[in-house]
C-alpha cells in the first residue's frame, strides 16, 4: 500500500486542503501520514470552518459542508490523532508528498521551514508525485534543489491568484485586517519570480463556484511531470482525485 505525507502546522491549515486529499486517497486504499512541527495533531483555522468573524461572506468564505464533513471525518481518524514531527519524516519511507495551504498566521511556521523544505526538495529529486494547493506552492517554491534555484524553477503551476487573493483581503480588510494576507507580497508574484523566465503562472478561469466529488471540471489544475498544483478549496476535489491517480500509476 502506498503511503503519502502530507505535513500540517499546528494550526490555521485550510482543512478543505487536507481533508478532501486525505478522504480522497483513503478511499483509494493510499495511507496517509500527518507531519506536524511537534508530533501533536494539528488544528484547522478556526475560522474557516465556522465562519466566524466573515460577516455576510462567511457563506463565500468558509470551508463548505463537503470540506466540514471530511474534515471532522479527518480530525477524528487515527493518523491524524498520531502524526510523526517534521524532523522524523524521511522521503524514504513514502511513496508522495502533499501540500496543503492556508492563509493565517499559524501557517508561516510550515512555509517558512528549512526541514520542510528540505524534504520538499528530496521529494522533487526522487520524482516523487508531489501535490501542493493554494499556500503550499509558496513552500515548494521556496524549497531549493541542488542547483540552488527552486524546485520549481522552469515548471508550470498555478497557485493562489493575485485577483483571489487580494479580492478576499479587500472585502474583509476593514474588520479582519491582514488576515488574508500572509505576506505583503502575494503568493503568485511570489511564486512567479520563483519559476524564472523559462517558467509559467497559470491562473486558470475566473470562478467562484467550488467543486465537488462529482464535478470535478469545476475545479482547476495544472500538472508539470511528477508535479501537481491547484489555486483554493474550490478546487480540492479535482486536485485529491488526480494526485491520488499519480500515486497510484507511479
Amino acid at each position: 500500500m502506498p503511503t503519502v505525507l502530507v505535513p500540517t502546522p499546528s494550526r490555521d491549515f485550510d482543512p478543505t486542503e487536507a481533508a478532501v486529499p486525505w478522504q480522497t486517497l483513503r478511499a483509494l486504499g493510499i495511507s496517509v501520514l500527518f507531519a506536524t512541527p511537534d508530533g501533536q495533531p494539528g488544528v484547522a483555522d478556526p475560522r474557516i470552518l465556522s465562519g466566524q468573524g466573515l460577516g455576510p461572506l462567511a457563506r463565500v468564505l468558509m470551508a463548505d459542508a463537503n470540506g466540514r464533513k471530511a474534515y471532522a471525518e479527518m480530525a477524528a481518524s487515527p493518523e491524524f490523532l498520531r502524526p510523526i514531527s517534521w524532523s522524523e519524516a524521511r522521503i524514504s519511507d513514502v511513496q508522495g508528498l502533499l501540500l496543503p495551504g492556508g492563509h493565517a498566521p499559524g501557517m508561516k511556521p510550515y512555509l517558512e521551514s528549512t526541514d520542510l523544505q528540505s524534504l520538499v526538495a528530496a521529494a522533487f529529486a526522487a520524482r516523487l508525485p508531489v501535490g501542493a494547493i493554494c499556500h503550499g506552492v509558496v513552500l515548494a517554491a521556496r524549497s531549493r534543489a541542488a542547483d540552488g534555484r527552486s524546485v520549481l524553477y522552469g515548471r508550470k503551476t498555478t497557485a493562489l491568484t493575485k485577483p483571489m487573493e487580494l479580492t478576499a483581503w479587500y472585502l474583509t480588510c476593514a474588520w479582519l485586517g491582514s488576515y488574508y494576507r500572509t505576506y505583503p507580497t502575494t503568493v503568485e508574484d511570489e511564486v512567479t519570480a520563483a519559476l524564472g523566465a523559462s517558467g509559467e503562472f497559470m491562473r486558470g478561469p475566473m470562478s467562484s463556484t467550488r467543486d465537488a466529488p462529482d464535478h470535478l471540471e469545476r475545479g482547476f489544475t495544472v500538472r508539470d511531470g511528477q508535479y501537481l498544483s491547484a489555486r483554493w478549496p474550490g478546487d480540492a476535489h479535482r486536485f485529491a482525485t488526480e494526485f491520488a491517480g499519480m500515486v497510484q500509476t507511479r
